[in-house]
């Protein structure tokens, strides 16, 4: 058959298949959002520079022939911009026209804290470029722009190393690359600083919520299945459902073949188990659950070959709790034998809900012969509380007799949401809150917009905070602490794990308890011990719960709630 074509439509069809051939490429789209954040503040300034307060001002990240006075950086000066909070991203560096129209020749050092950005790559702070560059030369073009950086900072020293050209500076904007989602749980009392912490710690998380969950985003910037569970926790509390989470535990799962451990770490495949059931219950997504069962069926028939005839846990592989218990092997036992217990609770809890009856037998079985044995934590506060949390050790007993001793004296930032934990278990929230104002205030109170990677109240004497060039005579936080993976400036001051005391003041003060898949039942049981008032929301698959508790005058707490016509809601 023989079709004439009409002589109107065919330069519109060539014209649409010019359009479609004019397309950029399709690839992967990013999750992530960038924004542009002018600096708030001059930190400090050396050698011949003018109108340095043009950098403080909104740019729009164009260069143009304007004529309006730039910032003019000469030869072997230096400045160090702080852009308010921990960021993660990079840096945009617009310029005018250069004396001879080339390039200038730029030193740019990040830095979580300032001394970090006076810091050389050496071995004697630990000042390192591993994981992220945080110390580059780069050059900036004459009237064009330039963007580089990928890492965690809150503070950026650019110094001119060109010995010719003056730098003609328009802007020096910080790149914040994140997930643009909303903040949809809350939380606020009438203490502050508890509120203060709170959002910190929710902050932290969100920072770490990249392409994948990350423990760090400076270091290490990777998945690590035990940072991830209290991550978990905040984003929860926090962001809901996010599809991260599950492609986080997905990835780390298809990198480890079995009888392999997820991060080379035993424990770590056993907080595996643990997170797909505390996210089956926060969630509801059974196919997910589904997907996962064969993978899950084969590892917790590994974790029972780890329990010997005389109901100790005989973990191979790496043993770690976190790294300040890891040179107490006592501790590290008695923690593993809770975490396994743990571990085959929560696999008999999975296992019944896919309806394998013969791995949900098996797991019980296990349960009660890792029961049969119960060890001595020593004096660890980390082993302390993995064994309350598994009731193999009163908690009133770990709390009064371990991890109460000494205040936070022994505190760890990963394991000090399982005290936390062990605390209210034992019924002492008055002393949890109390240690969250001590613990992880005294971070903000040297400066911190995110909590660390590990912190000790005995580094505090004599610090400097890491807002500030350090005077003469006082201690760099940073610089001049930190211990096994963390000495020095490797110290990660933004990290996931540290985020803890967010979902216990949503759980233990404003009383949220999930107690049925997809938060279709929620129980709500206030501790406000000392505080008048406590209110916020909790999302959930089905909408948002929201929640006000308000101490009358004859102590009794009267309590509001509202939340989705799905979502049962029992109040105590």
């Amino acid at each position: 058959m023989y079709y004439e074509a009409h002589p109107v439509i065919v330069p519109y069809f060539f014209l649409f298949l010019l359009a479609v051939a004019a397309q950029p490429p399709k690839g992967e789209v990013s999750p992530l959002t960038r924004s542009y954040l002018s600096p708030v503040k001059v930190i400090t300034q050396q050698g011949k520079i003018s109108n340095i307060a043009k950098l403080q001002q909104a740019g729009n990240g164009q260069a143009d022939l304007s004529g309006l006075p730039l910032c003019r950086m000469s030869p072997g000066s230096f400045v160090v911009l702080d852009y308010g909070k921990e960021l993660h991203g990079g840096l945009q560096l617009v310029a005018g026209a250069s004396p001879q129209n080339r390039p200038v020749k730029l030193r740019v050092r990040f830095g979580e804290s300032v001394s970090e950005t006076m810091s050389e790559i050496e071995p004697v702070q630990n000042a390192t470029n591993d994981h992220a560059m945080r110390d580059m030369i780069v050059e900036v073009p004459s009237y064009g722009k330039i963007e580089v950086g990928n890492t965690g900072f809150r503070f950026v020293r650019i110094d001119v190393i060109d010995e010719v050209d003056v730098l003609p500076l328009k802007e020096a904007r910080a790149i914040s690359v994140y997930r643009n989602l909303p903040y949809q749980g809350s939380f606020r009392c009438s203490d502050e600083r508890l509120n203060q912490i709170w959002q910190t710690a929710a902050y932290t998380v969100h920072l770490n919520m990249q392409e994948f969950l990350w423990d760090g985003i400076k270091r290490d910037r990777l998945v690590w299945l035990g940072d991830m569970h209290p991550e978990v926790a905040t984003i929860n509390a926090v962001f809901g459902a996010p599809d991260l989470v599950p492609a986080s535990l997905d990835l780390t799962r298809d990198i480890t073949p079995l009888p392999n451990y997820m991060n080379g770490i035993g424990s770590y495949s056993i907080w595996w188990v643990i997170i797909q059931r505390d996210w089956y219950q926060y969630s509801g997504d059974l196919d997910y659950l589904r997907a996962q069962a064969p993978y899950l069926k084969g590892l917790l028939a590994h974790l029972i070959t780890k329990i010997g005839s005389d109901n100790k846990e005989n973990l191979d592989g790496t043993r770690f709790l976190d790294w300040p218990s890891s040179n107490d092997p006592q501790a590290v036992h008695a923690g593993l034998q809770a975490l396994l217990l743990m571990s085959m609770d929560a696999g008999a809890s999975l296992s019944e809900t896919l309806g394998d009856k013969a791995t949900a037998a098996a797991c019980k079985s296990a349960a009660a012969r890792l029961r049969q044995y119960r060890p001595d934590p020593g004096q660890s506060k980390q082993a302390a509380a993995l064994l309350a949390l598994s009731g193999l050790a009163p908690a009133a007993k770990m709390n009064s007799d371990i991890i109460a001793k000494g205040g936070v004296k022994n505190y760890s930032t990963f394991y000090g949401y399982y005290m936390l934990q062990a605390k209210a278990m034992a019924g002492d929230y008055e002393g949890a809150m109390n240690d969250i104002r001590t613990y992880w205030g005294a971070m903000l109170d040297m400066g911190a917009t995110t909590f660390w990677e590990d912190f000790n109240m005995e580094w505090l004497p004599n610090a400097a905070r890491i807002d500030e060039l350090v005077p003469a005579g006082k201690k760099d936080i940073h610089g001049d602490y930190g211990a096994y993976c963390y000495k020095g400036f490797r110290h990660s001051l933004c990290h996931g794990w540290a985020s803890g005391p967010a979902p216990w003041l949503t759980e233990h003060v404003l009383g949220v308890q999930v107690a049925a898949p997809g938060c279709k039942i929620i129980k709500i049981k206030p501790h406000l011990g000392s505080l008048s008032f406590a209110e916020g929301t909790y999302p959930t698959p089905y909408g948002i719960v929201r929640i006000k508790h308000v101490k009358q005058a004859n102590g009794k707490v009267k309590t509001e709630v509202k939340g989705p016509a799905q979502v049962k809601i029992v109040t105590e």
